[in-house]
């Protein structure tokens, strides 16, 4: 997968949120404020009913207890069904980093070859620039020596009409 791939796959599975299930709903509502107050005016109710005689205080007791203890056993399977998806959540996550990485791992060997091209480019033109240098230096030798030839060929045409 490309990095583009790769960034339009993490960026879906982020963007595109899940519908929210009931058991989702249930267990944000449990876990909010209105529940509190519920489950506070409940509390308060049975104590209330029992101070108030309505009810025997060994009968709102085992009431209570017994609620209590099936909204335990309730919420612990909330709480396992929300475990599990989010595990789910984070193996698709883990996946995507993996892809992620190795992504990463070939764009750094790119990096890594496109770094060695360079080298020998610039190895290259150095080579071409010193050999450029060499030759404007045959070349300035070659013209120095062709005056000084000419120079000597004229000293000796000059010594020879003495």
């Amino acid at each position: 997968m490309t990095l583009p791939q790769t960034a339009h796959a993490a960026s879906s599975v982020l963007a595109k949120p899940r519908p929210v299930s009931t058991v989702e709903k249930i267990i944000a509502w449990v876990g909010s404020l209105q529940s509190l107050a519920l489950h506070t005016i409940a509390f308060i109710a049975f104590f209330a009913f029992a101070f108030l005689n309505w009810v025997p205080w060994d009968t709102m007791f085992l009431v209570l207890t017994t609620v209590v203890s099936l909204e335990a056993i309730y919420l612990s399977i909330f709480i396992q069904l929300s475990v599990n998806r989010q595990a789910v959540s984070l193996k698709e996550v883990e996946q995507d980093v993996e892809s992620i990485q190795e992504d990463v791992e070939d764009l750094e060997e790119h990096v890594e070859d496109i770094k060695e091209e360079i080298e020998e480019i610039s190895d290259d033109a150095a080579q071409e620039a010193a050999e450029e240098k060499r030759k404007q230096q045959q070349s300035e030798t070659l013209e120095t020596l062709t005056r000084d030839v000419k120079s000597l060929l004229a000293q000796i045409e000059a010594l020879k009409s003495r």
